[in-house]
């Protein structure tokens, strides 16, 4: 059988046509759909995003803050210096490119290597990574011209920080350093490769010295090569510092230290400013800026002398005799007599211990004149156990003691005034009376910087006042506390630290001079037990170094309505008057010129 089709007059299912008109028309709107949406509805989000592959934003470095002495000697500048930085996101090879920079600057590719390691966690992979921070400039034209063959490779222009003063004002400026994962993820306007201040005014003064950072705009090619670069915002400079110390007395202190280990402080008693701040042995804080090498930290850290300790305000030691002018205050303030008399024999006995006198023969019969004069030591021992120890304790603490300053520096010690409570927390032990006779001359568990002695000798002449040590030279006086001691005993303790520099025999006489007022107090704290040999008593040439007492001076000194507060302390230096006279009396003589005329006299 045989089936014919008409092709002329076939005509398709309406059905079909209809699906397949649809289908276009579906995939029509979907296409329209998708135009709107990426066109119309994300139109701007895709603007923005293209825009940023074209545009880039650089962060302009702002310098940060100088620092002056009071006669404005610089002590810390900024200097131009040029390093490399790299950028993952631009960089196709980065083991080759770390090779690179090793071939053009001799580094050693280990270091730049761990550098890179050190810093890639930090941050984005746009961020630039300073591998090198001072290349000198003799490279830099070199590296320059071969940085076209090295995508993401840059020379960059930055501010360096440097010291002039070196290890003179190292305790006092401290130091800065690259920023820490910590300090970055802290602090947004911190980027890879900043520096904070780390130690000193420095770190105190951070936000003052910290300048505020500009922005450049850049267009990028495909490579991220910039093509232009367009100032967006300016950068501004930190704020500059004149602090209220003296450049010229601090090197001149330093000196007249010798090889002592120790510290001075010098000291404006109406103001509280300082005008020298020394410690020894120091470093050379320019060492931290570059970064330190572990070799070099090794060799600051276990160096037996602590040259990272600031003695002035971290260190504490006993007192030794300077201490009692305290007492002095102290006993004035609780009804004893200064004619009230105590015979000392050159030794003090307590239940089945004894106690001696610095002076082995003893000082026969002392009033509170002699006993500063001569520093008896007998006498403190019997009014210290007359008074006991809740009073020395609270009226040592009224003074000062026990207590920080305030210094606008890090890490200040209270140094301790021990009481009945302390022994008990400390040693779960009771009090014993030899304690009490102890601290009645700066001894036993007394502790005090060198700072907190001189803040309480400025209370004896300036009022009263407990004042803030200041660093800045526009500081305000700042009052911390009074001073329990009266007006009249505090002149009458003045006029007992004259005579104690003045008087025949007295223990600070090298102080004396005919053309101004000096009153001053030696001490000699003991390291050890009193080394004896037979009855006599070890000096301090005939002991082991680490032996050897300490020796201080606490002193005023007043000229032409100038005063002025002067506190030595040298470790293990034998005599306050032997070893600390000296050093202190070449203070003196460098703020107040000798008259030559009252010297002839």
């Amino acid at each position: 059988m045989k089936i014919e089709l008409d092709s002329e007059g076939y005509q398709p299912p309406r059905c079909g046509l209809i699906l397949l008109q649809c289908a276009v028309a579906l995939l029509f709107v979907v296409f329209c759909a998708r135009f709107w949406f990426l066109q119309i509805h994300r139109g701007a989000d895709y603007a923005r995003m293209a825009q940023e592959n074209r545009l880039r934003y650089e962060r302009v470095f702002a310098s940060r803050g100088e620092m002056y002495d009071r006669d404005g000697v610089l002590l810390a500048e900024n200097r131009t210096a040029f390093g490399l930085s790299l950028t993952r996101e631009d960089c196709p090879d980065i083991p080759a490119a770390l090779a690179q920079v090793s071939a053009w600057t001799g580094v050693p590719l280990e270091r730049i290597t761990a550098r890179y390691e050190q810093d890639r966690s930090k941050g984005r992979s746009f961020d630039p990574i300073l591998l090198l921070t001072d290349i000198p400039f003799e490279q830099v034209a070199a590296i320059e011209a071969e940085l076209f063959r090295w995508p993401g490779l840059q020379v960059v222009t930055h501010s360096k920080r440097h010291y002039t003063q070196g290890e003179a004002f190292a305790h006092i400026l401290g130091y800065v350093a690259e920023a820490s994962e910590s300090e970055l993820a802290a602090d947004p306007d911190l980027a890879l490769g900043d520096t904070v201040g780390r130690q000193g005014l420095e770190s105190v003064l951070e936000p003052i010295l910290r300048g505020r950072k500009g922005l450049y705009r850049l267009e990028v090619d495909v490579l991220g090569r910039p093509l232009s670069r367009t100032l967006v915002e300016a950068p501004h400079s930190g704020h500059n510092v004149t602090l209220a110390l003296d450049a010229r007395l601090q090197h001149a202190v330093m000196d007249a230290m010798g090889d002592y280990s120790g510290c001075v402080v010098v000291m404006d008693p109406d103001t509280g400013k300082l005008l020298a701040l020394v410690t020894k042995p120091s470093y050379d804080n320019n060492l931290f800026i570059g970064g330190l090498s572990q070799k070099d930290w090794d060799a600051l850290r276990n160096d037996p002398r602590f040259p990272l300790q600031n003695r002035a305000i971290q260190s504490i030691y006993p007192p030794g005799s300077v201490w009692k002018l305290m007492m002095a205050g102290m006993l004035l303030e609780h009804g004893i007599e200064p004619s009230e008399k105590v015979f000392c024999p050159g030794t003090y006995t307590l239940g089945n211990h004894t106690f001696r006198c610095w002076r082995r023969w003893g000082h026969g019969q002392v009033d509170m004149a002699q006993s500063l004069i001569w520093s008896c030591d007998v006498y403190y021992y019997t009014m210290g156990e007359k008074l006991g120890i809740d009073n020395i304790e609270a009226f040592a603490k009224a003074c000062g003691y026990g207590r920080t300053t305030g210094i606008d520096l890090p890490h200040e010690n209270s140094g301790l005034v021990p009481s009945r409570a302390w022994k008990l927390r400390r040693f779960n032990e009771p009090w014993q009376g030899g304690e009490t006779v102890n601290v009645s001359i700066g001894q036993g568990h007394t502790l005090v910087t060198p700072l907190q002695t001189a803040v309480f000798l400025a209370s004896l002449i300036n009022g009263g006042d407990l004042l803030k040590p200041q660093l800045l030279d526009d500081a305000p006086r700042e009052i911390k506390g009074k001073s329990p001691i009266s007006a009249a005993h505090r002149e009458l303790i003045l006029d007992y630290m004259v005579r104690t520099v003045e008087a025949e025999g007295a223990t600070a006489k090298i102080l004396k001079r005919p053309d101004m007022r000096i009153g001053g107090k030696t001490g000699t704290a003991q390291v050890v037990k009193v080394q004896m040999q037979g009855e006599r008593r070890l000096k301090a040439a005939e002991m082991e170094f680490l032996q050897r007492d300490h020796a201080w001076i606490g002193s005023w000194g007043e000229k032409n309505g100038r005063r002025i507060v002067v506190v030595t302390m040298l470790e293990h230096g034998g005599g306050g008057a032997s070893a600390a006279g000296p050093v202190t009396k070449a203070v003196y003589d460098i703020l107040f010129p000798r008259d030559e005329t009252s010297e002839q006299k």
